[in-house]
């Protein structure tokens, strides 16, 4: 019971010159935002969107055509180059909410993988993990704050970011008309008629953030009266409301993945999509525990973690950036090997057109490259220099990895990387930060009285 005292009420302190860091980083953040958003609106490309759109448009064409089994093939292509289009609003209005709504995709991830990983460590009985516990606790309290700004986006960007809003789609009569994706109204529609309010879709995107909501206040109500008391009781609550929130995350995750991301892309569809924005949501997630986890102990606290846990963090990101790739190369291959136009346009659009040709292959050597030779040897799992090295590539490549998802449909050809892509990442990067932060100050760093933690203290591999 020696080592007790080693963990007893550790308090994180959110020192003033971290918070100062912190909002300087938001400053940068918010300069390169609105330097970026000047150029955007200034820089004169705004003019040349019709033309290119055009251009884009005749190119898809050509490519479904020259592939094309018969003309509907041909008229899904050209319907999908049509999406970011011609009746769309200015350019840098649409380069504005793609990086918004992207961007907080992204970071919803960051929030709900804390949530995840609590629930895996209490599902699996896992020892190991009980004096980190914390730090994915801090990182869900960013749940309720995503789940308002992606209402409060959809509502502002949603008819710029997703195709199938537009009412003419859906009527028979409009020249505008697409079967396909009328075919798929309902899915959006449901309780509402197509073209009109997306109830079904609305409402998806309540249950799913008012779910995740209330699994995390009452696992979080139960982790923190366990400080409190010596019992059991709480742990083994957790462990069956920690079931029971898996089983909602698998169905709702995949579902959300559809709803926010791939139905950007309303023509195309992968039957893989789900996991693949999961596996990348993932492994962000633990990059961002393993990254908060290795400052700490660099700063003193944690006194409870010793290089068997950073090993096991290590190897959790090491293994999980291979799921993820994985994943992508078996998404890909079934594209590239069906060969079918209105599948492949996805992958032409982002590995042939310029601004993303080169993100889709920095995505592989960032995402999977790097962190498998880094980490690939034990020694280097075990030591805080080599996972703060890694774990920020993990969560930029991520960054770019989500960016290549949803920029190439809205944006066509117009999109890319620069000071307002990357000013929009730093504010929220930092008032991300600001939250997580400011939660793992108000409670004590260690569940003292888990049943777990002196499997956790004597843990060794």
């Amino acid at each position: 019971m020696a080592h007790h005292s080693i963990v007893a009420d550790e308090l994180y302190i959110f020192r003033p010159e971290t918070r100062t860091k912190l909002f300087y980083l938001l400053g940068v953040g918010i300069v390169l935002f609105v330097v970026g958003l000047i150029m955007a609106i200034y820089g004169g490309d705004g003019h040349h969107a019709e033309e290119h759109a055009a251009v884009k448009s005749e190119q898809l064409v050509a490519n479904a055509t020259a592939n094309a089994v018969d003309q509907e093939e041909a008229h899904a292509a050209e319907g999908h180059a049509e999406e970011g289009g011609h009746h769309g609003p200015a350019l840098w209005v649409k380069r504005l909410y793609t990086t918004l709504w992207m961007n907080n995709t992204f970071f919803v991830g960051l929030g709900i993988i804390g949530l995840f990983f609590i629930a895996i460590q209490y599902a699996a009985q896992a020892g190991w993990s009980a004096g980190i516990l914390r730090v994915p606790m801090a990182m869900a309290t960013w749940i309720p704050i995503a789940g308002i700004l992606m209402l409060i986006l959809y509502f502002v960007t949603g008819h710029t970011i997703f195709h199938w809003t537009h009412a003419d789609l859906y009527d028979a009569d409009s020249p505008a008309f697409d079967p396909i994706i009328n075919g798929k109204g309902t899915y959006f529609y449901w309780l509402g008629s197509k073209g009109g309010f997306p109830t079904f879709f609305i409402l998806r995107m309540v249950v799913f953030f008012g779910g995740w909501y209330w699994f995390f206040i009452t696992i979080r109500r139960r982790m923190l009266a366990e400080d409190n008391e010596i019992t059991n009781q709480y742990w083994y609550a957790n462990r069956v409301t920690s079931t029971w929130f898996l089983i909602f995350f698998a169905v709702s995750s995949s579902i959300a993945a559809w709803d926010w991301v791939m139905s950007i892309d309303t023509h195309w569809f992968s039957t893989m999509f789900g996991w693949y924005v999961f596996a990348s949501w993932w492994v962000t997630g633990l990059a961002m525990i393993t990254l908060i986890v290795a400052y700490l102990k660099d700063a003193g606290y944690l006194k409870i973690v010793d290089s068997n846990h950073l090993h096991d963090l290590g190897k959790f990101v090491f293994a999980f950036s291979i799921f993820w790739t994985y994943i992508w190369f078996g998404q890909f291959l079934l594209i590239y090997y069906a060969n079918i136009p209105e599948e492949t346009v996805y992958f032409i659009e982002r590995m042939r057109t310029s601004p993303y040709s080169w993100i889709f292959y920095l995505n592989l050597i960032l995402n999977f490259v790097l962190p498998f030779l880094l980490l690939m040897t034990r020694d280097a799992k075990r030591q805080l220099s080599t996972l703060k090295l890694v774990t920020p590539i993990v969560i930029v490549g991520h960054w770019f990895d989500f960016f290549n998802m949803v920029t190439p449909a809205v944006m066509q050809e117009q999109g890319g990387v620069g000071f307002l892509e990357i000013g929009t990442l730093l504010i929220f990067l930092s008032v991300y930060l600001l939250v997580v932060l400011t939660s793992l100050a108000k409670y004590p760093l260690i569940q003292k009285n888990h049943p777990m933690l002196q499997e956790s203290l004597h843990h060794h591999i």
